[in-house]
């Protein structure tokens, strides 16, 4: 441009066009508007018309090498059943907000829970920002969201006649024949301590520590040692005197092994306790649940207390989902939740 004494480029990108100068003299300006415009256009988004579904494939694979099988076979399963039908064949730059938002919305039609849909919508978010951050897309999905109808499921727990029987009665049948369940003390544990069924697999000796537990690892279904659910799930829990008179029956039955309940897997756990509802005629609940039965019974405590016992967030509805303190409060929290399972003990 010779009366402005300058050099001008013009490139388009995704329908947008921009110049970019240099009022440098000779070859050298001609080069640095150039540079400029390379920058931009490298600084832009890059395989827009490549498949949603392609896209997938490279994200949940990062995702399996970063991160243990128990938090990415959800993610893949949430996406094959639910999401990958509705945007799977979508190109990239074709995808929007409102696409992903149907995937979500049929999944609440297809009945699927609150908590799921949560998910999803985590899934697709986390999804969004791989790709923004591999300048394959722009889109940010701000306004996803959970139907104002969808439901949390009701969670099923055990009932005080039920704990009752619980504590009172410690055998089963096997083979026909009335035997000491070999679980009972964590049955038992798990109900008045909260802890996850992988946790308690997990529990080693060396991890009991006089009154209290420090939980570093959880055993998931596949027999494969984890720090457990989320950052929150490695903590320390102090015991009520209940708690104590559990371990302490425990350590006369396993205090020579590594393991505290010597439980092989939670399939083992979970056959073996359904056994013992029906042998008893307790109401039968999943095992996970006795961990729901906690928190119940502790709900007339401060929900901040509770958080940390069963290994939650500050950020999630401790008792909107199932019904670190300070230095000193864990015994007064620890005496207050014995005052309350003593009451349904009586």
């Amino acid at each position: 441009m010779e009366k402005q004494q300058r050099w001008q480029i013009k490139v388009q990108k995704n329908g947008e066009r921009r110049a970019f100068t240099s009022a440098t003299p000779g070859r050298t300006g001609q080069r640095e508007a150039n540079r400029k415009a390379d920058a931009w256009l490298d600084d832009g988004i890059a395989n827009t018309r490549v498949l949603v579904e392609n896209v997938y494939v490279q994200w949940i694979g990062e995702l399996k090498l970063t991160t243990s099988r128990s938090n990415w076979e959800p993610v893949e399963s949430r996406w094959k059943v639910w999401v990958k039908p509705v945007i799977g064949r979508r190109r990239v730059e074709d995808l929007t907000e409102a696409q992903m938002q149907t995937a979500v919305n049929r999944g609440y039609a297809g009945g699927l829970s609150r908590k799921y849909l949560r998910s999803m919508c985590a899934d697709l978010r986390a999804f969004c920002k791989w790709m923004r951050l591999g300048k394959m897309s722009t889109l940010y999905p701000e306004s996803l969201h959970v139907p104002k109808g969808a439901r949390s499921r009701e969670k099923t727990i055990l009932q005080p006649e039920d704990l009752r029987i619980l504590f009172a009665i410690d055998t089963t049948l096997w083979r026909g024949m009335t035997v000491p369940d070999p679980y009972i003390n964590a049955y038992r544990f798990s109900a008045v301590t909260g802890m996850r069924p992988g946790e308690m697999i997990g529990l080693r000796w060396r991890d009991v520590k006089g009154s209290v537990i420090q939980i570093h690892r959880a055993i998931n279904s596949r027999g494969e040692v984890t720090r457990g659910k989320n950052d929150n799930a490695l903590r320390a829990v102090q015991l009520t005197p209940t708690a104590e008179e559990i371990l302490a029956a425990q350590r006369l039955l396993t205090g020579g092994s590594d393991s505290v309940f010597g439980i092989n897997s939670e399939n083992t756990f979970r056959h073996r306790w359904k056994r013992y509802c029906e042998v008893n005629g307790l109401s039968y609940v999943p095992p996970y649940n006795l961990r729901h039965t906690f928190v119940s019974m502790a709900k007339t405590l401060p929900e901040g207390a509770v958080k940390p016992l069963v290994g939650h967030s500050r950020q999630m509805d401790t008792y909107g989902i199932y019904a670190h303190l300070i230095e000193g409060e864990e015994k007064e929290t620890t005496a207050a939740l014995e005052s309350v399972l003593q009451k349904i003990l009586r």
